[in-house]
């Protein structure tokens, strides 16, 4: 989605997907945990029903992958009404791929990445999604500079620094670090001073007379701030007396309300240039429901959704789907890679049991317990029910005709998945054009980008605001 994206565009687009969601709320908030409690098979069309029944898991992959054409080596073809809900999803959701956008990555890579020993340092104990995501971000960023520049880019929940590190040293921008944790900060500041001392090593004074050490700050960021309060936080951070500078906007990954709070910020902040952040965890997003005053709500934004509150409502169950990993577990589909699934067969098998003898203990945590190939049912059983007055039941009640009948249907558990899984880009879209429509309402031009590889980085799309000059 693209800068030039008119506001009536994401108003259809967004009308469009909550009518499939008002459609489809029956099968987007099962939970899983429940497939046998609630009989959630039988919930399904009944075309559905005798079609999936005999198909393979491997073929299921095909209602995933919204790119290639449903086909299918099987006497049966796929149910019409599931095809059309498959092409109007690929034709409404924003698009998952991997944007190649390599000249602007390119121009935007700082060449310390590239250098023979200090690549090595930025790179020390950052996993490796972590360090694809930071490298692209770090060239979006940039790329954001040159086109707005500003005095300071302040990095909103900025961990242990990994990301200002690049665009301190890297591309010497002055970096304002915000972080909740105040031990981060200590061992932030702590590999600062490291990259400093190896890099007097290897590079000549020239060169690292260019760098600009990130400032780390202990800040807990909420609804409430003003930004003449977080105005004066930076100042006071960078030894400025005066507030009279621009900065602009990042996160990489916040949570929940977090990248809410950032949108918030920089519309209500006249020095605020440029805004580019990753989202995550929108389960965690506060609602109507949650909050009495709207202001502060983080879902939804855009005075068009909240003007039709019944139809822009997303369920705790529709936001938590939407930050499934759709194409890993697409891809061990098509590789056939699913036996270890029957450990939600299992979990769902448990629940049965749970809330026909105990139904207060209905949805209560069990124990993690990771499947292995032959693991037996009563094995699973006893250990994750570890703590639980459930555990004194009997073996024998493990082994009933209603319990086998389940296990023996633990395919069915992985269809019913995939079909919901089918709607978590969806849910993703509708939160992502709700917020790209809220910053146009508010002046800014918007762009959402795909920059991260989703098979890496699930999140994977970067919204980009600029306000015009």
């Amino acid at each position: 989605m693209d800068s030039s994206t008119s506001s009536e565009y994401l108003q259809e687009k967004l009308y469009d997907c909550l009518q499939i969601v008002r459609q489809y709320d029956w099968l987007i908030n099962a939970y899983i945990l429940d497939f046998y409690v609630d009989n959630h098979w039988e919930k399904l069309p009944r075309s559905w029903q005798k079609h999936l029944e005999h198909v393979k898991p491997e073929e299921l992959s095909t209602l995933l992958n919204f790119n290639e054409i449903a086909e299918q080596q099987h006497a049966n073809v796929w149910p019409l009404a599931l095809l059309a809900l498959r092409c109007k999803l690929r034709e409404v959701c924003v698009d998952r791929s991997q944007q190649s956008n390599a000249a602007t990555v390119s121009a935007c890579r700082s060449p310390l990445l590239s250098h023979t020993k200090l690549k090595h340092v930025f790179n020390k104990c950052v996993k490796p999604k972590k360090r694809h995501e930071i490298e692209l971000m770090a060239s979006h960023c940039e790329y954001s500079y040159q086109q707005t520049p500003v005095d300071y880019i302040i990095d909103f929940g900025a961990g242990l620094g990994h990301l200002a590190r690049i665009l301190g040293y890297g591309f010497s921008r002055r970096v304002c670090c915000l972080e909740m944790r105040p031990e981060l900060n200590v061992q932030a500041r702590c590999i600062d001073k490291q990259f400093e001392l190896f890099a007097e090593k290897h590079l000549p004074a020239v060169k690292r007379a260019t760098f600009r050490r990130p400032e780390h700050v202990t800040l807990c960021l909420t609804a409430e701030i003003q930004p003449q309060q977080f105005l004066n936080l930076i100042a006071e951070a960078v030894q400025r007396e005066d507030t009279n500078f621009t900065f602009g906007i990042i996160g990489l990954h916040p949570c929940g309300d977090l990248a809410v709070i950032l949108m918030r910020m920089f519309i209500n902040s006249p020095q605020a240039r440029f805004l580019n952040f990753a989202s995550c965890c929108y389960m965690k997003l506060s609602t109507t429901e949650m909050h009495s005053k709207v202001e502060l709500q983080g879902y939804p934004l855009s005075r068009y959704l909240l003007q039709q509150p019944k139809l822009a409502h997303l369920s705790y169950e529709a936001r938590e789907i939407s930050c499934h990993a759709m194409e890993m577990y697409c891809d061990r589909l098509a590789k056939g890679d699913y036996e270890h699934l029957k450990v939600h067969s299992f979990r769902a098998a448990a629940e049965h049991i749970i809330v026909k003898h105990w139904l207060h203990l209905k949805h209560s945590g069990l124990r993690s317990v990771k499947h292995v190939p032959g693991m037996e049912f009563e094995d699973y059983y006893y250990k994750a029910v570890q703590g639980l007055e459930a555990v004194h039941l009997e073996r024998t009640a493990l082994q009933t005709a209603t319990t086998q009948n389940d296990l023996r249907h633990w395919r069915r558990i992985v269809i019913f998945y995939t079909l919901r899984l089918m709607f978590a880009p969806l849910i993703e879209s509708i939160i992502l054009y709700d917020r790209a429509l809220y910053l146009q309402e508010n002046l800014c031009q918007v762009k959402i980008d795909a920059v991260f590889d989703p098979r890496i980085s699930p999140r994977n799309h970067i919204t980009c605001a600029f306000k015009p000059s």
